[in-house]
């Protein structure tokens, strides 16, 4: 192939860009309204009970309207749109794990191999990453490892975590799930610590996304096409 053109190569399937963008959309939804909800009673507390005399271990100020949805103070609302859009993450993910076992993404791509946790492997990927150097150059394809850690600690950590602990807090749903978080309110804790995690995550996620070059990696979630970066080829 000729050195001035461009490569590329297949990455992501259709089935994981279409729950790639439906995530986005339910996230987007999802910490605004959950904020709303927070605002009905912005402090925090361990145990079963809170509020009354209880001492809360976090009080914030309310958040303003354009951080929440809707932007003005509707707790019926925000839970409307909370709770469809929960729907759309959990089902999604039931979804995205049968897929993907299916057609052995989860097994090909996200596998941790133990030699990829050495811990000179670890430092020769962290040194890449500060060079800004995202991508194994004769596997493009390929997950490096930081990937592989953040998106299996989402997918089969923090997003069932954000579930359980959503339904340990919703009056009528299965009042035996308080119990395993040591109540309603630690449950309601562990839920906003949560979300706090999956806000870090988005956060990181987007600027590695500019690092790497936005209109490559967009596109790619997009088309499924994505372009090998010169350094690469």
């Amino acid at each position: 192939m000729d050195g001035s053109q461009s490569r590329t190569v297949y990455r992501h399937r259709l089935f994981t860009r279409v729950w790639h963008w439906l995530n986005a959309l339910a996230i987007l939804v999802l910490i605004p309204s959950g904020l709303m909800i927070f605002n009905a009673h912005p402090r925090l507390y361990w145990g079963h009970y809170g509020a009354n005399f209880d001492h809360a271990w976090l009080e914030l100020p309310r958040f303003p309207g354009w951080a929440t949805i809707p932007s003005h103070y509707s707790l019926a609302g925000a839970r409307h749109w909370h709770l469809f859009f929960a729907l759309v993450l959990g089902f999604g993910l039931l979804a995205y794990v049968i897929v993907g076992l299916i057609n052995r993404h989860i097994q090909r791509d996200l596998r941790i191999r133990r030699r990829e946790l050495a811990p000179r492997a670890l430092w020769t990927d962290f040194k890449a990453h500060l060079a800004l150097r995202f991508h194994d150059s004769e596997h493009p394809r390929a997950y490096n490892i930081f990937q592989k850690l953040s998106y299996a600690g989402i997918v089969f950590g923090l997003i069932p975590l954000l579930i359980v602990s959503g339904l340990a807090i919703s009056p009528g749903m299965w009042p035996w799930l308080a119990d395993l978080f040591g109540g309603r309110q630690s449950a309601r804790s562990v839920h906003f610590l949560a979300m706090a995690g999956m806000t870090l995550f988005v956060v990181v996620h987007l600027t590695l996304v500019i690092l790497a070059g936005p209109i490559n990696e967009v596109r790619a979630m997009v088309t499924g096409w994505w372009r090998v970066p010169e350094e690469d080829r």
